[in-house]
């Protein structure tokens, strides 16, 4: 195990409007206001998402299964923002739920709000963990 200790910083509060893009508004404002590590909490509405539901099998480098949201869904979760060069990367795992039918994973493509998504961003200061692509696993991962 790998660690480091930081503390807060700026905490950012955004509404996503109706079909804007989640992942990529999230990665406009960690460039825009320079937050080079956060933790990020969503809360809302998605109306399209492509996320992973975990790999086919227990191996490395892992096969992802796909899952598309489709219509809108209820979404919560967690995820973490670091750089991989000059690019931030977001890592965000939720839950997707609509009527009796809920979806947990890892949400990585076509990231579209529905009527509103709330996000609350905290930066991490003194924390200097960044993304790298690692060729064992195929995925990129947080180094320390």
């Amino acid at each position: 195990m790998k660690y480091q200790i930081g503390k807060t910083g700026r905490v950012v509060v955004a509404r996503f409007e109706d079909r804007e893009d989640v992942l990529g508004n999230l990665v406009h404002i960690a460039k825009k206001e320079n937050i080079r590590a956060a933790a990020f909490y969503l809360v809302g509405g998605m109306r399209e998402a492509r996320i992973v539901v975990g790999p086919e099998k227990e191996e490395i480098p892992p096969t992802p299964v796909w899952r598309e949201l489709g219509e809108s869904h209820e979404v919560m979760g967690f995820g973490t923002i670091f750089y991989q060069g000059e690019e931030p990367k977001v890592h965000f795992h939720g839950a997707f739920g609509k009527k009796d039918m809920v979806k947990v994973g890892c949400m990585r493509e076509k990231t579209e709000a529905f009527l509103v998504l709330e996000a609350v961003m905290i930066e991490l200061e003194g924390i200097t963990a960044v993304r790298e692509f690692d060729p064992v696993s195929g995925l990129t991962l947080l180094k320390l």
